[in-house]
């Protein structure tokens, strides 16, 4: 009805006005935690904005424009042998060492193209939790018991996250069912081998763009950090090639474009980011100029970017007043926190579950920001809840799994994986 719509508007308008009206602007800490957040945000966008989300943009169009809906309902929905799909988007995090945020793009692109709630939500949790390079820097750092326990932990918590809310929902999930049951194989335009290549080779460029350093200076994962700009443009050429043979984009201006990210690396030597900008520039410049398949992947690249980027923005930025960076304090004084995770209580896991949920961790951040509270006297236990909880969730992606699948299951998602983590939290404090 109209009023209840006049009233929404007027709380909103009355919940900022009071906002604002008590806003603690002269206390030294509320201005602190105000420049923690803007750090904060400056950092997001350095760090993970060009690198992480915009290939994460471009990869999330290549499902959406050039794996066809039948594909993804054959592999991840009611066509789908239950125990292949949930295998498959329970070990996705193998492949993509991505942060809970990263991963959005690519989860809004699958649901949308008619995967299951369930093997959905698993790949949801999954990406960002199963990151090998994390797990190895974990058991290293932290343990080796608690590197295994959070490799055990994020598979299952994966599978069995996806299967309770595929039961809670299963009768809109029936419906949805019903209706893939009904939809016609649709002959693919190219063959799999074409969009497999492409879809990958932006993966690995994803992937190694972004390999952090492992804690070692030696042996192969150091070899690849090292090298992983040679080895991101060896990449970026199979990707050149990517886009002349199979999405038919003009040879010469793939070519010159080619020429102008290779000047860009050899004069701006040390600085990565501008030849990957360059190329991005490029690359947005040519799927434009290009009708057909590359213009409409550009649009449905830029129509994730719209739904996504401004509730991440928001939600980093909320974050950090709330609870900080990794050099300062939010709202949130540190010293509750470490004095609220120590033992192994019912009260401590679920509250090291609460902060992991809603903190925003990138990816192998956690371990050295989980070092410094258990050298503060963090139990066991409550680590690994944070461990469980915290990579796969974040105040910024809350946020955007909302957009995508709506207020209750967001809330329902939440629930389940600050329960799952509180109780396994325990159950390893207790061994």
């Amino acid at each position: 009805m109209e009023w209840k719509k006049e009233i929404r508007i007027f709380a909103w308008l009355l919940g900022f006005f009071l906002l604002v009206y008590f806003m603690p602007v002269e206390t030294e800490r509320f201005r602190n935690a105000v420049f923690e957040a803007l750090r904060l945000t400056k950092w997001y966008a350095q760090e993970h904005v060009l690198l992480c989300l915009v290939p994460a943009f471009f990869i999330a169009g290549v499902i959406a424009v050039f794996v066809s809906q039948g594909s993804v309902i054959k592999y991840f929905g009611a066509k789908a042998k239950k125990w292949k799909a949930y295998l498959v988007a329970s070990v996705s995090g193998t492949i993509l060492a991505v942060c809970s945020c990263t991963i959005l793009p690519l989860f809004s692109s699958i649901h949308k193209r008619g995967a299951g709630l369930g093997p959905a939500i698993a790949f949801l949790y999954s990406g960002p939790a199963i990151n090998i390079l994390a797990i190895i820097l974990t058991a290293r750092v932290l343990g080796f018991e608690l590197g295994i326990a959070r490799i055990i932990g994020a598979v299952g918590f994966s599978i069995v996250i996806g299967l309770i809310m595929s039961f809670i929902y299963r009768k809109e999930e029936a419906e949805r069912a019903e209706q893939q049951m009904n939809f016609p194989e649709m002959p693919s335009v190219r063959p799999m081998w074409q969009t497999a290549f492409h879809f990958f080779v932006l993966v690995f460029i994803l992937v190694f763009a972004n390999w952090g350093k492992p804690d070692s200076d030696e042996g192969f994962f150091y070899w690849l950090w090292a090298n992983k700009w040679y080895i991101t443009a060896a990449f970026g050429f199979l990707f050149s090639y990517s886009l002349v043979r199979i999405l038919k984009i003009k040879t010469l201006y793939v070519v010159i474009s080619v020429i102008l990210v290779v000047i860009s690396a050899l004069v701006f030597q040390g600085n990565p980011l501008v030849p990957f900008v360059v190329a991005t520039v490029a690359l947005t410049i040519l799927t434009l100029l290009t009708q057909d398949e590359p213009r409409e992947w550009l649009y449905e690249s830029w129509g994730f970017t719209k739904q996504i980027l401004p509730l991440l923005g928001a939600g980093v930025l909320l974050a950090g007043i709330l609870l900080g960076s990794s050099d300062g304090e939010g709202l949130i004084p540190n010293q509750w926190v470490m004095s609220l995770v120590g033992g192994n209580s019912l009260f401590s896991n679920f509250f090291a579950s609460i902060f992991g949920a809603f903190m925003y961790f990138a990816t192998l951040t956690e371990v050295p920001i989980l070092q410094g509270l258990i050298s503060a006297g963090m139990g066991k236990g409550p680590a690994l809840a944070l461990l469980l909880a915290g990579p796969s969730l974040s105040l910024p992606n809350i946020l955007v799994i909302r957009s995508v699948i709506g207020t209750q299951k967001t809330v329902v998602y939440t629930i389940l994986v600050v329960s799952m983590a509180t109780i396994t939290g325990i159950f390893f404090g207790s061994i």
